[in-house]
């Protein structure tokens, strides 16, 4: 939660919020966290556990970035 949470210090564009799954089980069960930390990204995309910095930012990347045979709007 803190690379996101600096990830959107550095960036307007980002927004990072942490919620606590066990004070809101609707929301855990919603976006499937089963473990913790869970990064959900965009609703769509999502990280499970604690990574290093390089390795989140890839991650976020690919899950923002369209796919090759996906078409562009």
């Amino acid at each position: 939660m803190r690379l996101a949470q600096c990830f959107a210090v550095e960036n307007d564009l980002i927004r990072a919020d942490a919620i606590e799954a066990s004070e809101f089980p609707d929301l855990a069960a919603l976006y499937r966290v089963y473990a913790v930390p869970r990064t959900v990204i965009n609703g769509q995309g999502s990280i499970e556990g604690s990574l290093p910095e390089d390795f989140f930012l890839d991650a976020v990347l690919k899950a923002v970035t369209p796919a090759a045979d996906e078409p562009r709007v």
